[in-house]
Formats: C-alpha cells, structure tokens, sequence
C-alpha cells in the first residue's frame, strides 16, 4: 500500500527480530547452565521466530514493489507467502521440539533446574506478550497477514514458556522434596510445548493458504462498500459489486447504472467519483473497476417484444 505502511510493518518485523535474539540467548544461556530441557526447548523456539521474522520482512520487501507487466495487481500476496513459511517453519520446529522431549524421558536424563530457569521463563512471558500485542495490533491496523502471523508466534512462545514454567517449578519441588516423578516435569513440559507449536503451526498454515486464494468478501464486509458507492452523486442504483481479497488489499468490481441521457463523457466523470470515493475511504481498496449502465427502470421486468424497436438513439443525447 503506502510508503508508511511498509515502514511501520518493517519497524514490526525488525522488533521481533530483535527481541527473539535477545531472548532466545538468555533462554539458552539460562537452559544450558541450570540444566532444564524445558528451557533449551523454549529458547529452540525463540530461535525459530527469528526466522520466522526474517521471512516476514523479506515477504514485506516483495509485497513494497509497485504493480508491473507481470503482476499488474501489485505483489501484496508476497506477505501471504512469507506467512505461509513462517507457519511450516512453526511445523517443523515443533517436531523437533517433541522428538527432543521424548528422548530425554527415554533415556532418563532428568536434573534438577536452577533458580534462574524461572527468572529467565518469567521475562520470556512478559517480553513476549508485549511483543504480541504490539505486532497483532500493528498488523490489524495494517492489514498484514505476514505480521498477524509472526504476532501469534509470539503468543505460542508465551504459551509454550507458560507450559515451560508448571515444568520447571515442578522439577525444581521435586528436587527438593526429593519426589523422583516430578523430575520428569521438565522434559514432559518441553513435549508440551511441542504440542502447542504444533497447534498453532497447523492452524497458521490453514488461515494462510485461504488468504493466498482470491475470494470476495462476505455480505458484512461488503455492504460499507456499498453504501459508500450509492452515496456518490449520479449513481442511480448499484447492479453489481464484487469485492475480493488480493492479499492484504481489496480489488471491487462495480457496475452502476446512471442517468441514460447522459454522454460517454458524463458516464465516465460519474466512474471516476466512484473509483476516487472508494479509494479515499478505505485505505485497503488498492484498485476499482467501474462498468456504467444506463439506468433502465423496466429492465429485466419488461417483455423483450416490449423493448424491441425503441428508438435508443437519444440514449447520449
């Protein structure tokens, strides 16, 4: 769309870069040296959005260049492709994260985690949910699909650190009541948030291949359009309005009828209120189509004999 919407999108991608470096080092520090699997398992996670965020940018760069030979549209699709990676990459994350898990309650290797694996999980939640109201916000206000989808990522970390967190403090009591099963709760946890990535790869993926596809907008998504055309002057009635998504814009059709005396000229200044109208009060209609009619108040009632041999030469009189 607009040069300012790009930069706001691409400020978004680059604070979730940012931010999932940041915390996915102090996830992994924090995991490797207190010895929790939950952690390492959360911090793998954190890592993962990065490149989530990376293919997020990319995705906005392509979608920034103007419409061309090729692609006369625009490339707005390009966000919907990034969010199509970003939500695999969700997938396989996920099943690494539970072949993991499942090794270390095979084998066995359970520890006890330090203190500071709950500090580190604790920041995680928090960081990340400000991270997620920010970039969900952001992406609605925006009507980027790629940045809806790296912002529920973020919320997935903070369910996955949620899930992280119950197993940690379980490991942590079980060491110190010197109950052996709760042990268990740190790379059970870690399977846990396996299962939830999983979920929400799965999901993203579904909501994302529906987006790449063109399909018109539902009555209640429609009607402003609508409304919006019939209060243009010189438009009599509304014959047709198709309104379809293209990815993060809005592409109308619109046949109008008008007054049937009118010239070519005349038909064509009414289209043209139309298309600016439109275009002016929603920021998410990229292009209009405008097919005039002339007004025809008996059509398609009247019988075709009725109509046959009416003199139509004063139609652009």
């Amino acid at each position: 769309m607009s040069t300012d919407r790009f930069a706001k999108a691409e400020m978004g991608a680059w604070v979730g870069i940012i931010g999932n470096i940041l915390l996915a080092g102090v996830k992994g520090i924090a995991g490797f040296f207190s010895g929790s699997q939950a952690l390492i398992a959360d911090a793998f996670h954190s890592a993962s959005d990065v490149a989530g965020s990376f293919a997020v940018l990319v995705g906005l760069k392509a979608a920034k260049r103007p419409p061309d030979k090729d692609h006369p549209y625009g490339h707005g699709k390009a966000e919907t492709i990034a969010a199509i990676v970003v939500s695999v990459l969700l997938l396989v994350v996920g099943i690494e994260l539970a072949i993991s898990a499942v090794k270390s309650i095979w084998h066995g290797s359970v520890v006890v985690p330090e203190w500071y694996a709950l500090a580190a999980i604790i920041l995680s939640i928090a960081v990340k949910e400000g991270m997620f109201q920010y970039k969900f916000r952001l992406g609605k206000r925006l009507s980027s699909q790629a940045l809806i989808a790296n912002a529920w990522e973020h919320r997935s970390d903070v369910y996955s650190s949620i899930a992280a967190l119950a197993g940690v403090g379980a490991a942590m009591i079980g060491g110190k009541l010197g109950i052996g099963w709760l042990l268990y709760m740190d790379p059970v946890a870690g399977a846990v948030v396996a299962l939830l990535v999983l979920r929400m790869g799965y999901r993203l993926v579904l909501d994302s291949i529906h987006s790449t596809m063109d399909h018109v907008l539902h009555d209640e998504d429609a009607n402003p359009l609508i409304r919006a055309v019939q209060s243009v002057d010189g438009v009599i009635t509304i014959d047709e309005l198709r309104a379809r998504e293209h990815g993060h814009y809005v592409i109308v059709d619109v046949k109008i009828s008008v007054n049937p005396r009118l010239t070519v000229a005349e038909g064509h200044t009414v289209a043209k209120r139309v298309k600016k109208h439109l275009m002016q009060r929603f920021i998410h209609v990229a292009d209009v189509f405008v097919h005039v009619n002339p007004f025809d108040p008996g059509f398609p009632y009247r019988p075709q004999e009725a109509r046959v041999g009416e003199d139509t030469s004063t139609l652009l009189q």
